[in-house]
């Protein structure tokens, strides 16, 4: 009977876990794409994918999930280069774009 309270228990904490990190993949992709547009480059596949996820603390000291995400892009068509969002919580700390040549 414990045991089927633990287990029980287990699996909604994974479920927990996973339905938040759908929550900051569409906030991933938002900022994805808001950012390529102000760079005014290709954002290839229209996907992000998870890389890192780790904890660390906010500004306020509140314990969140940090997740990096990697995605793909290109400014002239023909190559592809790698990008980076980072979130923690629910906030977007940071996007990178890998150097890369201009139209």
């Amino acid at each position: 009977m414990l045991a089927d309270l633990f287990i029980i228990f287990i699996i909604a904490t994974v479920l927990g876990v996973w339905w938040k990190g759908q929550g900051a993949r569409e906030i991933a992709l938002r900022a994805v794409k808001e950012h390529c547009q102000q760079m005014d480059v290709q954002w290839l596949d229209q996907h992000v994918a998870l890389k890192g996820f780790w904890f660390k603390r906010n500004k306020e000291g509140r314990l969140c999930g940090w997740r990096a995400y990697r995605f793909e892009f290109s400014s002239t068509g023909e190559e592809r280069y790698e990008g980076r969002v980072i979130l923690l919580g629910r906030q977007v700390e940071s996007v990178e774009l890998q150097p890369h040549r201009l139209h």
